[in-house]
């Protein structure tokens, strides 16, 4: 295993009026990324012999000129100084190599941001890398950052929510990868030869969280004709208060993958299960900060009711009709919440209008929150298939099953002989199809999401009332 290298010594944060993507070395190094990345195959390596390929010389011409850009925006950034070094090695290395898959483990051992966040500092991050939620081919990407690290939410980590590895970012620039619906930067996406023993950061773009939070959510309540309270209005109305409730939630979120009484490994993706588990995973840790932000709410801080409405909105608003309807696991979970918080009658959609009950909302979600923590807890003791069947119990409760579905008749509609994995295979693609609110309320929505692709907080937004109409 290659050593971690150590950053080098600490040195505050360059001033705004140094800010990297005003260099003319950044446009440089932007536009030698954006002449690498189209001769790239999916892994990453270009193919000389392919159609449309360059020479090699033209290839090692662009990233000479990326070399050259980095090492001349690296003194605006000391704090980064081993990462930039072991940077342009890797680079030159990949380039030496013929341009074959390349191979970053080095600068990403070197790249240590969570190590000392401070707030307000930038980072010049490049990458052979897959954006997630954006491109899944694995291009150069170059991407400028701010942290997002004050004072209260340092208080919080150190006292309440340990969460050593987490970044609060933003965006300053970005390449092609990242005008995409792409909000995390993790260090699992880069292409290294060997996965390191352990990640040590993980960023989320709260910044960009933060705009589609406000314009998705701008919409559906004109669409809706929900009637906010005041302070949940001045807060959709505010990106910075936006970003504020989005790295609380993301921090606290991100954190409950390893807490609580786990029947399985934390890290569910590397497995293969039905897509609900994977809905039920990502609700349980976003229902896990709702819960705490109920108690922050409780105990004085201030963007405690923030994070509250945040969840609340993002997951029944955009998820649910966000993105493709196969194995749409995170749609699933939007679709969870709003329907069990209609049938306890904290949402109510009459008269083609939607109410909320503002006072029984925390309540009867920290319930559904319960409901699937005794799910876990009683599933430490069950074979992974009966755990399986009641968590499908659960979500089932409260969303119809596609009726084609075999999952939904039972035990006795699969083959049992088969493995757990194997039966993955009898889930439909769309296992819980949206109800005919939902259905309605995509169609009302689909130009403003889609108008969300590559949003930061300086993009636009719809104004109120932009979008209007009935959801059904």
């Amino acid at each position: 295993m290659t050593e971690i290298l150590v950053q080098d010594a600490e040195v505050a944060p360059i001033s705004d009026a140094d800010r990297v993507v005003d260099h003319p070395a950044w446009a440089r190094l932007k536009n030698a990324v954006g002449e690498i990345r189209p001769w790239q195959s999916k892994d990453g390596s270009i193919d000389f012999d392919a159609p449309g390929a360059p020479a090699r010389a033209a290839a090692e011409a662009a990233v000479g000129k990326v070399i050259e850009a980095v090492e001349e925006l690296a003194p605006l950034l000391p704090h980064d100084a081993a990462y930039h070094r072991a940077l342009v090695a890797d680079l030159r290395k990949w380039a030496d190599s013929a341009f074959a898959v390349p191979d970053f483990l080095d600068s990403l051992l070197a790249f240590q941001p969570a190590a000392a966040r401070t707030d307000g500092r930038r980072h010049l991050v490049v990458f052979p890398m897959y954006t997630q939620n954006g491109n899944p081919d694995r291009n150069l990407e170059a991407v400028v950052l701010r942290m997002v690290w004050p004072d209260w939410l340092a208080e919080l980590e150190r006292t309440r929510y340990d969460n050593p590895l987490f970044l609060g970012i933003t965006f300053e620039d970005f390449t092609e990868g990242y005008d995409t619906n792409s909000a995390v930067l993790f260090p699992e996406t880069i292409a290294v030869r060997e996965a390191p023993e352990r990640f040590t950061w993980g960023g989320i773009f709260c910044d960009r969280e933060a705009a589609r939070f406000r314009a998705v959510t701008t919409a559906a309540v004109g669409v809706l004709g929900l009637d906010l309270p005041q302070d949940i209005q001045e807060m959709v109305d505010d990106q910075q208060r936006c970003e504020e409730a989005f790295v609380l939630w993301d921090m606290v979120h991100d954190r409950t993958h390893s807490h609580g009484d786990l029947p399985f490994d934390p890290f569910m993706i590397k497995q293969r299960q039905p897509f609900w588990m994977y809905g039920l995973e990502e609700l349980r840790c976003d229902l896990t900060a709702f819960k705490e932000a109920v108690r922050l709410d409780a105990d004085g801080v201030a963007q405690g009711r923030d994070v509250q409405y945040a969840i609340l909105f993002d997951r029944m608003f955009r998820f649910p009709v966000t993105g493709e309807r196969v194995r749409n696991y995170d749609g699933l979970g939007g679709q969870l919440l709003f329907a069990y918080l209609h049938k306890h009658d904290v949402l109510r959609w009459t008269d083609n209008t939607l109410k909320i009950d503002w006072e029984r909302a925390p309540q009867v979600t920290n319930q559904l929150c319960a409901e699937i923590e005794k799910l876990y807890r009683d599933g430490i003791d069950r074979p992974k298939l009966v755990h399986w069947f009641a968590a499908y119990e659960l979500v089932s409760a409260y969303l119809a099953p596609h009726p084609g579905s075999r999952w939904a008749k039972g035990p006795d509609a699969l083959d049992l002989s088969l493995p757990p994995r194997k039966l993955v295979d009898d889930v439909l693609p769309d296992e819980f199809p949206l109800s005919m609110f939902y259905e309605a309320l995509s169609k009302k929505l689909k130009n403003v999401i889609a108008s969300t692709k590559g949003i930061t907080a300086e993009g636009s937004r719809p104004a109120a009332g932009a979008v209007s109409g009935a959801a059904a």
